[in-house]
């Protein structure tokens, strides 16, 4: 990725943190969006300064249409998509409110139409683009008391694999990556460390992520691969 214009969304987040160093060091030029200073502040920590002043912050709501233009009006180009933004819910189908469901449904799926869509024209006018979404182990197997992320996440899928077989006979591919429990600090409260370290770690997730955001993956496209850990 050497060079690249990379747009990172949820480079900031908890996935994030373990991506962003590891696209950073493929020497991309990396565009993050962000909602709160916060948030960059605590990928500040994380990072070396000469690397984090690399990085081209840029405030977004990724739910908005207008936003999502607009933040990818001010990159030069898209090279490459990574779109790590995402959340969790639970709840029994019969107990769930529509108002949690549609948050569920705007924030895993709906983003990843957004910037798919605007990231896609950059790439259709520039003759190349990579674009990695992130599903979930629930997107490809449903389990109870997950139907709107595991619905949302099954979109993802969806969207990806459409997106990869309207590009055939581009050099512009689209994958999505299908992690299970990933282990970051948030997932570890209250979880006992022998189930934990079976997760899969965002270390792991980030190299096959760079991997098909790369050139080298130009014969890789609508896959939706697993990285479970142990699990």
């Amino acid at each position: 990725m050497k060079g690249k214009q990379v747009l990172l969304t949820g480079g900031t987040g908890g996935l994030g943190l373990g991506v962003t160093p590891a696209v950073i060091a493929q020497g991309a030029d990396v565009t993050i969006p962000y909602r709160s200073p916060k948030d960059v502040e605590r990928l500040k920590g994380i990072i070396s300064p000469a690397d984090f002043a690399r990085i081209h912050f840029i405030p977004a709501n990724l739910e908005d249409e207008a936003s999502v233009e607009k933040l990818i009006s001010r990159m030069t180009k898209v090279d490459v998509l990574i779109h790590l933004v995402g959340g969790f819910s639970m709840g029994k189908t019969h107990e769930y409110s529509f108002y949690d469901w549609k948050q569920q449904i705007d924030l895993n799926l709906n983003t990843t139409f957004l910037t798919c869509k605007y990231s896609l024209k950059s790439m259709l006018e520039n003759g190349y683009g990579r674009i990695v979404t992130v599903s979930s182990r629930a997107g490809a197997e449903p389990a109870g008391n997950l139907a709107a992320y595991s619905a949302a996440k099954a979109g993802v899928i969806a969207l990806t694999k459409a997106i990869a077989d309207e590009t055939k006979g581009t050099n512009i591919t689209a994958n999505t990556i299908l992690p299970s429990v990933i282990d970051t600090p948030a997932n570890r409260v209250g979880t006992p460390a022998e189930i934990a370290d079976k997760w899969v770690k965002p270390e792991s997730i980030a190299q096959v992520i760079c991997f098909l955001a790369s050139e080298a993956a130009k014969d890789v496209r609508g896959a939706a691969i697993p990285v479970y850990g142990s699990l």
